[in-house]
């Protein structure tokens, strides 16, 4: 009677040890995201970027043509920045003249993968304008925010709902992508 109360324990704890196991892996595979899973699956054909990402560059295409029925020019006032254009900023008002312009250094702004741009408007008369109260369209709304709303829909995320700091011209894409992951080689795949 002894001997099978100690087997039936000895199988009692390796069950208990194989489900604590198996609820680690699943919590575990719960945490990591559906790009991680790929990014690191096809991590040796990702490559950097060099230009705007596909996606990314047709949703500011359709931002532009969704402003105008509004009659809103969007001026798109940068996009893809290189590591080197990225540093070149942030040394603006610290090693260089200027005011400062980024607290992001080179490889730790999504420019640098492509996801995201910077917008200003065009007024009627020409001129290029990072008011955020102009409402050329008089529809007693402010334009910027309307083009902030339009981008929102299309799936961006604006820099102005930043809690550290306000980026106001700011609109990515990240694809939940962070930073880090995009530092460690894990892009988002092109479709």
């Amino acid at each position: 009677m002894k001997g099978k109360i100690g087997i039936l324990l000895s199988w009692s704890f390796i069950l208990i040890l194989l489900s604590l196991f198996l609820v680690i892996l699943y919590q575990e595979k719960q945490l990591e995201g559906p790009h991680e899973a790929f990014a690191k699956q096809k991590n040796e054909a990702s490559e950097p970027a060099t230009d705007l990402h596909p996606t990314v560059a047709d949703k500011v295409d359709q931002l532009v043509e969704q402003a105008e029925e509004l009659n809103i020019q969007v001026v798109i006032t940068d996009d893809f920045r290189s590591i080197d254009e990225q540093n070149s900023l942030y040394d603006r008002g610290r090693d260089a003249d200027g005011q400062v312009v980024t607290h992001a250094k080179g490889g730790e702004s999504y420019h640098n993968y492509g996801l995201a741009v910077d917008f200003a408007l065009r007024t009627h008369d020409g001129d290029v304008v990072w008011d955020m109260n102009y409402d050329g369209n008089n529809n007693g709304k402010a334009d910027w925010m309307e083009v902030v709303d339009l981008a929102k829909a299309l799936g961006f995320t604006w820099g102005g709902d930043w809690t550290r700091f306000k980026d106001y011209p700011h609109l990515q894409m990240d694809f939940g992508y962070s930073i880090n992951d995009l530092q460690n080689g894990y892009y988002p795949p092109h479709e």
